[in-house]
Order: C-alpha cells, then structure tokens, then sequence
C-alpha cells in the first residue's frame, strides 16, 4: 500500500496512505475553501497514532482515526489549522503538543489545553517512532515542523505552513519576519537535511528538498 503515493488530495477525497519503515502517514485534505493538509502518523509496531494540525471536519478525522488519537500537535496558531481540535481532544483525549511562543494563543483560540510545549531539540513520540521537532519562526513565532528519520535512511519532514514547493509560507508584508522565516528555512531545514528528504506541508501537494533547493535565491529576492 502506498507504492504510488505522490502526496496529491482534494478535500471531500479520498486519505493518500504511505507505508514506511515502522510508520504509516495518511493524508486528508479538509475545508474546500482553505485545503488544509491533516497527517495521521500510526506505528505500525504499536498501533499508537499521531495526528498532525486538526484542521477541520472531525468527524472525517475520528472516521479516519477510529476514535482512537495518542497525540495531536499543531504546527502553528493559524485558526485554519486547529478549527477541530476541540472536538478531537474531547472525543479522544490525546496529548495535546505546540510550539511553545504559540500555545497560549492556540489555547486562546480553540479552548484545548496544550499538554506540552516544545522547541529545537525536543522529541515526540509515536508508539516506537520518533519525531524531531524543529521550531521555524517566521510564519509564526512558535511554528513547528516535525522530522523523521526512517531505519532503512530515509528522511520525512512535515513542515506546516513554514514551507511549500515554491517557497516558504507568507509573512504578511512583514520583512523582518520575511527574513527569519526564509533564514531558519535555509539553515535548519536546507542547510542540515538531505535532497531526498520528503516534506509533507499544511496546504498542497508535497515536494522533495532537492527539488525546491535551487530556487533558494530566487524566493528571497523575491521577499516571499
């Protein structure tokens, strides 16, 4: 299952499934208007599961999940991506994790408590998976992505709404935030991780860091 995953859903679609090493990830695109990107991780060792942004339709995501959520993290505080976190954590009761500069303002939002907050550095688990977290500032203060590393060497990165196939997520005319985010992009996520990691992002299809790579330059003369 998974052999011709290429990452492209539509919302009101059907899930895209990808089978890892140790680890499947499950794709739903939600909410015609916005086409948010959710991202059920599941352990294959454990059964434990992982979902990624509660972006809206709950009842699609419970469907999809069997009622059964470990943990929810959300990347960032954007309304558009935690609109069915409070419905998810009162169904499923997970962990609720977030970038620490953007929990209270998820919390603000949504009702939801986060359970933990976190930064560079820090793991989350998945039953036997692991997750990198890598805080992106930028889009957001506390935007997140979250990296795997799979045992046979391959890498997988979900990146919110930090970073798209043709470049990183929009600033709102803010420069200086312009500048961060497209600085943390180069050096953390580029500048450390191989061409042949897959990213998995918060709108859209996905993309490879070795296809968007040269482009670099361009969208930060650009400014966006």
């Amino acid at each position: 299952m998974g052999l011709n995953y290429t990452g492209d859903v539509t919302p009101g679609g059907p899930a895209a499934v990808r089978e890892l090493v140790g680890l499947t990830v499950t794709k739903l695109a939600v909410d015609p208007k916005m086409a948010n990107n959710c991202y059920l991780l599941r352990c294959t060792k454990t059964g434990a599961q992982l979902l990624i942004d509660a972006a809206d339709d709950a009842p699609a995501l419970l469907e999809l999940t069997g009622g059964e959520i470990d943990t929810v993290v959300t990347t960032h505080q954007h309304w558009d991506h935690h609109r069915a976190l409070a419905e998810i954590a009162a169904v499923t009761r997970p962990m609720v994790v977030a970038g620490r500069p953007d929990a209270e303002a998820i919390t603000e939002q949504t009702g939801v408590a986060v359970s933990r907050r976190v930064g560079d550095g820090d793991t989350v688990k998945v039953g036997a998976i692991e997750l990198e977290v890598i805080a992106i500032a930028g889009h957001t203060p506390g935007s997140i992505c979250l990296l795997h590393r799979t045992p046979d060497g391959g890498t997988h990165l979900w990146t919110g709404d930090s970073l798209f196939p043709g470049g990183v997520g929009a600033t709102f005319g803010d420069r200086d935030a312009f500048a961060t985010l497209i600085d943390q992009v180069e050096t953390k996520i580029f500048g450390a991780l191989p061409d042949d990691t897959w990213f998995y992002p918060g709108h859209g299809g996905d993309s490879t860091l070795g296809a968007e790579r040269p482009h670099l330059a361009e969208w930060r003369a650009r400014g966006w």
